[in-house]
């Protein structure tokens, strides 16, 4: 028979928000237990390609208790490091986490009372149970790689990997490669490829692109002197193209082309010799049908781009603050963008690799089906609270709003779920202590 142990709470997953949730708990005084099928920080440190920068920035880079710290507080920290601040994060709180312990299954107890101490137990894949009353998964949104159903029409010859399994140029084949998505990792990839001497393809598709810097500032300060979060959610749109239901949104390009710090968009890449080409419809071994809206993808873009650069500077106006004019303006430059025929011959310009940049999806597959929908979406309220007493969400995105899965995040998610757990056992207990806490 399996070993059993128990704990108040189990957090799934080890990243910043289930250490955040742990961490939390831990500013209350209660008990939890983190489960992680790798190590603290598992996608930040192995699941994304070498060169990826923290997007939001260092000043983003916080968790319950800890602030960023370093000597750098506008620049932007490659993934690994990130990971390593968690990791250490977590060993400074003394979290108890059990790495390298995949979850087999949650069983939910249908039986459960409003005040067993048991309502859930985590099978963990190399044998053991944890029971607890309350599970908490922190697995995020963006855990299972989106490819879309064509990718299975290419010649199997061509190489084919997606943004989950990209480390860097020299890792692919020799020959041109097709990036096929045009969202932040799609940009960023193909400059990268471009940067280390590569030809490169890129087949665009729906985002948004932002500026990286603005008038002195970096975009995520305007955004937090004029609450521009909102925005930042309505500009999160899905660039995959026939990747499937169930994708999720992806971020505004709101980052800088390696070698020259300039904005990074479908302009400068054009400028830099990447060619761009439209939407990928329909696959025929090395032959590549494709949608005749490069023109049109790249003008919406700029339109964006426009847009929040016209309502940064409208509030510059409007509370009198004393910054210089930008020149020349910002934009997306469109002098070397042009239509692209509806068909790409993969053989006739070498191309001998594709990189799927096409998102990522929810994996809940180890809760019972019964606090799931019929796309295996976990059926939730706000993003945080289950279909069960005592089951909680940590990074889920709701909506079309990313502003759960952000990493500073990781200390609103854990302190919100913390006190729902505190209020519980307050409740339970009996004790006269308020259910409000600090």
């Amino acid at each position: 028979m399996a070993a059993v142990d128990y704990s108040e709470t189990v957090v799934i997953g080890a990243g910043q928000q289930g250490c955040g949730v742990a961490a939390s708990l831990q500013e209350l005084g209660r008990e939890s237990i983190v489960v992680e099928r790798g190590e603290i920080g598992q996608s930040w440190a192995h699941e994304r390609w070498d060169s990826l920068l923290v997007g939001s920035g260092n000043r983003s880079v916080r968790f319950p208790g800890w602030e960023y710290d370093g000597d750098d507080p506008d620049g932007f920290m490659p993934g690994r490091e990130l990971a390593g601040h968690l990791r250490s994060y977590a060993q400074q709180r003394k979290l108890r986490v059990l790495r390298h312990t995949p979850v087999h299954e949650v069983e939910c107890l249908p039986d459960a009372a409003e005040r067993d101490d048991v309502r859930f137990r985590t099978h963990l894949g190399g044998g053991g149970v944890i029971e607890s009353r309350n599970l908490v998964a922190a697995l995020g949104g963006y855990a299972a790689p989106r490819v879309p159903r064509l990718a299975s029409d290419v010649d199997p010859a061509v190489t084919q990997v997606h943004t989950h399994d990209y480390r860097n140029p020299a890792a692919l084949p020799p020959g041109a490669v097709l990036v096929v998505g045009a969202g932040i990792s799609g940009q960023q990839i193909g400059d990268e490829l471009v940067s280390a001497g590569r030809r490169v393809f890129l087949s665009v598709g729906r985002h948004h692109a932002w500026p990286h810097h603005h008038r002195g500032r970096s975009l995520h300060e305007w955004m937090h002197v004029f609450a521009l979060h909102e925005e930042y959610d309505r500009a999160a749109a899905f660039d995959g193209e026939g990747a499937g239901a169930g994708a999720l949104p992806g971020l505004p390009v709101a980052a800088t082309v390696q070698d020259d710090g300039s904005d990074l968009n479908l302009g400068t890449l054009a400028a830099r010799g990447v060619v761009l080409v439209g939407s990928v419809r329909a696959a025929e071994g090395r032959i590549l049908r494709l949608k005749d809206n490069v023109v049109a993808v790249a003008e919406a873009s700029a339109r964006s781009y426009r847009h929040i650069v016209d309502t940064i500077d409208a509030g510059i106006r409007d509370r009198g603050f004393p910054v210089s004019a930008q020149r020349p303006a910002p934009g997306v430059d469109m002098a070397h963008i042009a239509p692209y025929p509806t068909v790409l011959d993969l053989g006739r310009h070498g191309i001998t690799t594709i990189v799927w940049c096409t998102g990522f999806g929810p994996d809940y597959r180890i809760l019972p089906a019964r606090v799931l929908d019929a796309d295996g979406a976990p059926r939730q309220r706000n993003g945080v609270l289950g279909a069960l007493p005592g089951l909680y969400y940590a990074g889920l995105p709701e909506g079309n709003s990313l502003s759960a899965v952000a990493i500073s995040a990781s200390v609103t998610n854990g302190r919100s779920i913390a006190r729902q757990i505190h209020a519980d056992h307050v409740l339970r207990s009996g004790s006269p202590a308020s259910v409000i806490t600090p």
